[in-house]
């Protein structure tokens, strides 16, 4: 087949992924699907997969994307042969499953969605999305060989698919609301949920906790003979400041000086979780060195292809992305907004802030909306996929709550068109709500 023929037939597969399995992310509870039996009858069926490569697991409310792809880089960067799995993708379905931060070819996705379409005949077995195509990774994983793969869970942690594997170490980044018809109504709850990953025996890091979702942790890793690290009680950062131009200088033990090239300020404790796996990781005999652990972290960008966390887009304006979308997360993006709106209106008193804003339509936005910076100038919209709230009905939702409105668009790329039109070369774009909102400003 010419390039041309495995595009349009890799888009063909994808569409059928898309529309014979739909994906949570997309259309919501409709596609959640709890429980391993069906992923344990597909890992049966692809001669089990999972079992032929060592693994790092991570589970978390916020984080949990970043924190994945930092621990990637470093491995890649330590020579380990490196497989990534994570979701939601961007702009290419591809962009969930890579080695060595290579994208997975066409394809290989061609080859497997043929063979599963062939299987699904006899195989009796009804998978999610998620489910389908955590298998196509394993599977993929498994054939290239790698030393290594670094496992994002899905939605939860004691239900979640990828819950058949055992991994070197765990971590979980944190625990905040998302997801609370399925995980729980209460933090505990949700803890409870994600420290289903921990395993027997098997080290575990937990990133942030607070003393009641500490317990929870603490009690299953007793009860698992697993040994805890906790990054926020014994930090591996001893020193984090704002870099002049973008991101974070920091110093480590394990790391010596480096640079943090992800500039959220969500990502101090998350780089401090992954150091300390890092620490779990030496600690269970796996070699990393620190001139190749600084690296790792200073080049996760080109080493991953990560995007959409507090991304810089343009620099007049200034355009920044972020895919945070839960309390916790809108809470710190709002947060920095602030500090770098008060650092520009020392020089540049009439700059404004216009942020480009859109949900899905099973978010709680009446807790969210009072957390965002009440003057801004907000070009409402929506992501381009069923679960998307609609653009005016949002608008409602933003005037009932005081937030200053312009327009109400359907498209992503229309809204944040009519904000650079109206925007002064002194002010701040922000694009974000949902990451899906973000895969269409960045497609």
């Amino acid at each position: 087949m010419d390039n041309t023929e495995i595009s349009n037939r890799y888009k063909e597969a994808v569409d059928y992924l898309f529309s014979q399995l739909p994906m949570f992310s997309r259309v919501g509870g409709a596609a959640y699907k709890p429980g391993l039996e069906r992923t344990l009858a597909l890992d049966k069926l692809f001669d089990h997969p999972h079992k032929k490569f060592r693994s790092i697991h991570i589970a978390g409310t916020n984080g949990k994307g970043s924190t994945s792809h930092m621990i990637a880089s470093i491995l890649q960067a330590n020579g380990y042969k490196t497989g990534l799995y994570t979701s939601p993708h961007l702009v290419d379905f591809r962009e969930r499953i890579r080695v060595n931060g290579e994208m997975t070819p066409m394809d290989a996705v061609l080859e497997f969605t043929d063979k599963w379409r062939v299987m699904s005949n006899t195989a009796n077995i009804s998978p999610s999305f998620f489910e389908l195509t955590m298998i196509l990774a394993f599977d993929w994983f498994a054939r290239q060989e790698v030393d290594f793969a670094v496992i994002e869970t899905g939605m939860g942690g004691r239900l979640d698919s990828t819950n058949i594997i055992t991994p070197e170490i765990s971590v979980i980044t944190n625990i905040s609301y998302d997801h609370t018809q399925f995980l729980g109504d209460t933090l505990e709850k949700i803890a409870s949920e994600k420290a289903g990953i921990i395993k027997e025996n098997i080290p575990v890091v937990i990133g942030e906790a607070t003393n009641n979702i500490e317990t929870v942790f603490i009690r299953k890793a007793e009860s698992m003979n697993s040994p805890v690290y906790l990054a926020y009680a014994e930090p591996e950062v001893t020193y984090i400041k704002q870099n002049s131009i973008w991101g974070w200088d920091c110093k480590s033990q394990l790391a010596g000086d480096f640079r943090l090239p992800l500039a959220g300020k969500y990502q101090k404790p998350n780089i401090n979780t992954v150091l300390k796996s890092v620490r779990a990781m030496q600690d269970t005999g796996i070699r990393l060195e620190p001139q190749l652990i600084k690296k790792g972290i200073e080049e996760v960008t080109e080493n991953t292809g990560l995007k959409g966390r507090w991304m810089k887009t343009a620099d007049i304006p200034l355009t920044i992305c972020d895919t945070g979308h839960n309390e916790a997360g809108i809470k710190e993006i709002s947060a920095q907004l602030d500090d770098l709106m008060n650092q520009r209106s020392i020089t540049h008193p009439d700059a404004k802030l216009r942020i480009v804003l859109g949900f899905v339509a099973d978010k709680d936005v009446e807790h969210i909306l009072p957390l965002l910076p009440e003057y801004g100038l907000y070009y409402i919209t929506q992501a381009n996929i069923p679960r998307a709230m609609n653009a005016d009905t949002l608008m409602k939702k933003c005037a009932n709550s005081g937030l200053k409105t312009v327009i109400s668009s359907p498209s992503v790329k229309d809204a944040y068109n009519h904000a650079l039109s109206d925007a002064s070369d002194n002010d701040i774009i922000y694009i974000g709500g949902s990451t899906f909102v973000v895969a269409d400003f960045l497609a």
